[in-house]
């Protein structure tokens, strides 16, 4: 079997780009790697990448100097979850609170990790995650 290294690329499909990259590089603090008409590209850590699509904007193939890059989209609120250490819950705890960004739920998990869940602008659940959720993190 071919070996997976791990995921580089999350999406979301926003209605408004503008105010999607406002929250993702404000209140959430995440360096823009990429921006144009089309898309926007953020570093998540060093170790992904989290792309913000206009919702309809990618329903045709894009030609690019390199090759096709094919259709693709989404619709609904969709979830991600980002990874904090342990010691950073209280943290963001009161950072969203101070942004303004209403905690609507807070899970401790079997294995010791613990969740908090929130909305970005176009209503995506956005969860942040202690060490614990999973065998291996």
């Amino acid at each position: 079997m071919p070996e997976i290294a791990g995921i580089l690329e999350t999406v979301l499909y926003v209605d408004d780009l503008d105010r999607a990259a406002a929250f993702w590089g404000g209140p959430m603090g995440l360096t823009c790697l990429h921006a144009d008409h089309r898309m926007r590209a953020y570093d998540v850590a060093g170790r992904g990448v989290l792309l913000l699509f206009p919702r309809g904007g990618s329903l045709h193939p894009i030609e690019t100097p390199g090759g096709t890059i094919p259709p693709h989209d989404g619709s609904g609120p969709l979830h991600l979850a980002l990874s904090i250490p342990a010691d950073g819950l209280a943290d963001w705890e009161h950072h969203l609170g101070e942004a303004g960004i209403a905690v609507e739920g807070r899970t401790v998990r079997p294995r010791g990790g613990t969740s908090l869940y929130f909305r970005d602008p176009d209503g995506h659940l956005v969860e942040l995650a202690t060490p614990g959720l999973w065998r291996g993190y």
